[in-house]
């Protein structure tokens, strides 16, 4: 027989937050969902199913973040499966964003990821197994015009659970990053989208033509959310879950793009590149 696992998802209300709940309650396991308001209403959407247990939370609130974990290891006894998914996304020119925008934007896609990984990890300490699941974006795998701000953030989702593998591994605990490219969410409506209110001319033709694009494309991305969620169930239930896993055709793309632009420039580069050693260090070589 399979063996209940325990998820608790952030931002369960939509986006990839509500298809990858819909797809472990109906897998059998049991889910601890957060959202920042109307909990009652998410648990009418799935009949208030018993395996479901809903808990309010803004993750920019630790004390709050605390709280959801103690409530959601109190019912179910123990979590198995963080993932750290909520978040939202900030259109704009590096330049054209305020102070505001940018603290806004960190404060939830990375500050509040640290919070709920906070509240969570001793739980799985204890237990001494436990996978948590942060989800990045194809924008923190390489940078795209008009993205630069929200892809830092989940660059920075990249290096934390980098080291969040390495520092867990002996403990039990699995760390993965999740990558995925352009999913036919509601990501690019204004519900998960903010756009800069300060537009500047000179970026008319690359942060610009990104907005357009942005309209343009909403509800027409290649990636598949149901999909991404039986992806979620996969990397769940492996034994050796990847460190990495970027989802969709396209983010494979990008990636691959990426890093072979980048050994180009290394070759190109490569006198300049190795040639800061030390002297000593190049005569033990």
């Amino acid at each position: 027989m399979k063996t209940q696992k325990v998820w608790f998802i952030t931002g369960a209300s939509r986006g990839f937050g509500l298809e990858i709940s819909k797809a472990v309650l109906a897998s059998g396991d049991k889910l601890v969902a957060t959202v920042r308001k109307d909990p009652e209403t998410l648990a009418e959407q799935f009949n208030n199913d018993p395996n479901l247990f809903v808990v309010p939370l803004d993750v920019t609130n630790e004390d709050q973040a605390r709280e959801a974990a103690a409530k959601a290891v109190e019912h179910f006894g123990h979590i198995d499966v963080l993932v750290n998914n909520a978040g939202f996304g900030l259109l704009s020119a590096v330049e054209e964003a305020t102070a505001q925008e940018v603290k806004r934007n960190y404060e939830t896609n990375v500050f509040g990821l640290l919070n709920v990984s906070r509240a969570i990890l001793p739980y799985m300490r204890k237990e001494r197994k436990g996978h948590v699941i942060n989800i990045s974006s194809v924008g923190g795998l390489s940078a795209y015009f008009g993205w630069g701000v929200y892809g830092s953030t989940k660059f920075a989702v990249e290096g934390l659970t980098e080291a969040m593998a390495l520092e867990l591994a002996p403990l039990g605990i699995h760390a993965t990053v999740v990558a995925p490219g352009f999913f036919r969410t509601n990501f690019l409506d204004e519900s998960s989208l903010t756009r800069t209110s300060n537009e500047i001319g000179d970026y008319h033709e690359t942060v610009g033509n990104m907005r357009a694009f942005a309209t343009e494309a909403n509800y027409k991305q290649p990636g598949d959310p149901e999909k991404l969620a039986q992806a979620f169930i996969k990397l769940a239930a492996a034994e050796k879950p990847p460190v990495h896993l970027p989802l969709g055709s396209d983010t494979l793309q990008r990636f691959r793009e990426k890093t072979a632009a980048f050994e180009k420039e290394i070759e190109e580069w490569y006198d300049v590149v190795v040639g800061t050693d030390h002297d000593d260090v190049k005569q033990s070589k």
